[in-house]
């Protein structure tokens, strides 16, 4: 099987598994806890501009976080996750 088989292969499999047919793909799903973003960084003991600026995000996405408006998805929500489970993260990391 040439390279461009083996290609269009994955991507017509690709194609069936995304309209629901069965090709024996192996999916993998991870559930990211919701968080509570201003409880969070409580526990850190960091201000609002402190804590943005530890995990790279503008303060006023923080706030948005912090106030409900909106909240963290991806990587944000992983990274505010691990923060929720040891507080000490972000300033270990950072030192």
């Amino acid at each position: 099987m040439t390279a461009y088989d083996s290609i269009m292969q994955g991507l017509n499999e690709a194609l069936d598994h995304a309209k629901g047919k069965d090709v024996g793909a192996k999916v993998h799903s991870i559930a990211v806890p919701e968080v509570n973003v201003a409880a969070i960084r409580a526990s850190t003991g960091l201000s609002q501009r402190d804590f943005a600026r530890s995990i790279g995000v503008a303060k006023g996405t923080l706030l948005n976080w912090e106030q409900g408006r909106r909240q963290p998805t991806g990587p944000a929500q992983v990274l505010l996750a691990m923060i929720a489970k040891r507080p000490s993260l972000v300033g270990e990391l950072l030192r």
